[in-house]
């Protein structure tokens, strides 16, 4: 590596870290005053550092455009698959992760549970708004004019005596979980399919995408399902702060009773010798 460009590494790291005056820069990189002083000049002409009227260094903002260049560059699949494969592997059961546009929810990818037990969703088809838990975290994110212009397009297809039928129930529905930061699919898709979803924030604070967990009702009760919470949202958070999501925009979820005693009882989660399964279902989360 060049010297030059090591030392003026070590500068812009320390100008990052507080060390801010001339004199003090120079006896941290360890060389004379001026070649301190030529390295500044030159990131100060680039934009990556500033001065202020006491002389003292800062951050310029071409730091800080390189840095939201990369992060818009940041794939939220990439940035999600090690936590969405860890997240299935600790559960045993199928992960999804999805986005939103244009009122459209769509999955982005997919982790098989180890059951032998698949579903019939499929990276790169839609998720219904209204009946899956995905759906319902990414309305969330909409505001009020908008999550009413969306949901005024939903096409309320009855899947199970469950599905939310109508424009007021689903809003109630989508703002209620978004309070709470996490949303259910409580056998509203398929009769014997329960599912917990919860957001994913991006580097400016808004969510990005949406985690959800699927268990077939044979595999664990819907409380069984609440109990996976704690595991989704630590995925949830991990893929967030892989998006250089800030710490303020990552809510505390409130959890249900089921997912507060999973803490100090056995584990929810089941083993791959479990009861017997029904032929593969059609169901989404």
């Amino acid at each position: 590596m060049s010297q030059s460009l090591a030392r003026a590494l070590d500068v812009l790291d320390l100008v990052s870290r507080g060390t801010a005056t001339l004199d003090a820069l120079a006896d941290q990189v360890g060389v004379h005053k001026s070649t301190v002083l030529r390295l500044l000049q030159t990131l100060e002409q680039r934009g990556f550092v500033g001065r202020d009227s006491g002389h003292r260094y800062h951050l310029g903002p071409a730091v800080f455009a390189l840095a939201e260049s990369a992060l818009d560059a940041r794939d939220v699949r990439t940035a999600a698959s090690t936590a969405l494969r860890s997240l299935a592997a600790e559960t045993g059961q199928t992960v999804h992760l999805a986005t939103y546009q244009d009122g459209v929810v769509t999955y982005i990818d997919k982790v098989e549970s180890r059951q032998p037990l698949r579903m019939y969703s499929r990276v790169g088809l839609p998720a219904a708004l209204h009946a899956t838990a995905v759906g319902k975290v990414l309305l969330g994110a909409l505001d009020d004019a908008e999550l009413d212009r969306v949901v005024s397009t939903v096409v309320f297809e009855h899947y199970t005596d469950r599905t939310i039928s109508g424009a007021a129930d689903l809003v109630a529905e989508v703002r209620r979980s978004a309070d709470r930061g996490w949303a259910e699919d409580h056998e509203e898709h398929e009769t014997f399919m329960n599912c917990v979803g919860a957001p994913v924030f991006g580097a400016d604070g808004r969510v990005a995408a949406a985690v959800s967990v699927s268990v077939p009702n044979v595999v664990l009760p819907y409380e069984g399902v609440l109990a996976l919470l704690p595991a989704l949202l630590a995925a949830t958070a991990r893929i967030s702060t892989e998006l250089g999501a800030p710490a303020r925009s990552i809510p505390l979820a409130v959890l249900p009773e089921a997912a507060h005693a999973s803490s100090s009882t056995a584990s929810p989660f089941p083993t791959d010798a479990g009861a017997p399964v029904p032929a593969a279902p059609k169901g989404t989360a």
